[in-house]
């Protein structure tokens, strides 16, 4: 009988164990697991953000819960309340959290389409706030990779791959300011250092707003001919192809002789006579013609 209750008693902590890897609920009987039970187990945020609440004033597990909460806020799209959670309780947690606090707050700002409440100027500072530490190697603890996860998959990121991101993110910043000068350079440095489709449309649409189209279709191009990283992503192709409909709407159209104003009698008769006439010929003889023309050989 014994060893029946103790096998069943085993039984029991396997299925717990499996339960707890399942949905990734830590074991105990705390604040914080109680907010990650409520937020994963039983789909209630409004509970899991009270628990989370009280992890933190409890000092359990402050690093996650401020994280957490701050994530769950997001999906309530409580964004102000989350960005006011972050920047009140970071100073509670530890240095190696800074980073991706710091990662969850750009997610936050980027909710944020225009200048609201300051949110751009912040958004600004904070990115150029992660180049300075990439540009003084406080970034990524000294190494040059990190590991990163992005919708349940982990992945490298290199220190040159996560310039580019926040180089790409502060250029979009500024074309919320409408400050499409300073987007530009942005842009065009982010693509010398890893260049994509994304950033190549942002950079086409930078241009365009400042009424720069020859250019902006050069950038295009690259986008339409599939040289670029990412582009024969569905998504990247609409882009590019709704750019293009609103670039040959923009661009200037050549000026012909009767948008001046000109009888169509004497247009049509300008024309006939540049059909018949010949070139006119040089009266100087072939020899220094061949004399010229090889002087502007060698100038090339």
């Amino acid at each position: 009988m014994e060893g029946n209750s103790v096998l069943k008693r085993s039984s029991k902590a396997k299925k717990d164990d499996l339960y707890h890897v399942i949905h990734k609920i830590p074991f105990g009987d705390s604040p914080y697991v109680k907010a990650k039970h409520a937020q994963l187990v039983d789909k209630d945020p409004e509970a899991a953000i009270v628990y989370f609440w009280k992890a933190i004033n409890a000092g359990d597990k402050v690093d996650s819960a401020v994280k957490d909460m701050a994530v769950v806020m997001k999906q309530l799209y409580r964004t102000e309340e989350a960005i006011e959670a972050i920047k009140s309780f970071r100073g509670f947690c530890s240095k190696h959290s800074q980073e991706s606090l710091d990662n969850v707050l750009l997610d936050l700002y980027k909710l944020f389409l225009f200048d609201k409440c300051g949110r751009v100027e912040e958004q600004i500072d904070l990115l150029k706030k992660k180049l300075r530490l990439i540009y003084q190697r406080e970034a990524f603890n000294g190494r040059t990779t990190k590991r990163a996860r992005s919708r349940g998959k982990k992945f490298q990121v290199s220190i040159k791959q996560e310039t580019a991101r926040l180089l790409g993110n502060l250029g979009w910043a500024y074309m919320q300011k409408t400050n499409y000068m300073m987007a530009e350079v942005v842009f065009k440095k982010a693509q010398m250092i890893d260049a994509d489709a994304n950033k190549a449309l942002n950079l086409t649409l930078c241009l365009m707003r400042q009424s720069r189209y020859e250019e902006a279709y050069s950038v295009l191009e690259q986008v339409l001919q599939g040289k670029l990283q990412g582009s024969d992503e569905i998504k990247f192709q609409n882009r590019a192809e709704e750019l293009l409909t609103e670039l040959n709407a923009n661009m200037p159209q050549p000026k012909f002789m009767n948008d001046l104003g000109l009888d169509d009698d004497l247009v049509k008769g300008i024309d006939g006579l540049l059909n018949v006439w010949s070139p006119i010929r040089s009266r100087r003889l072939p020899v220094f013609e061949e004399i010229s023309s090889f002087r502007d050989q060698l100038a090339c």
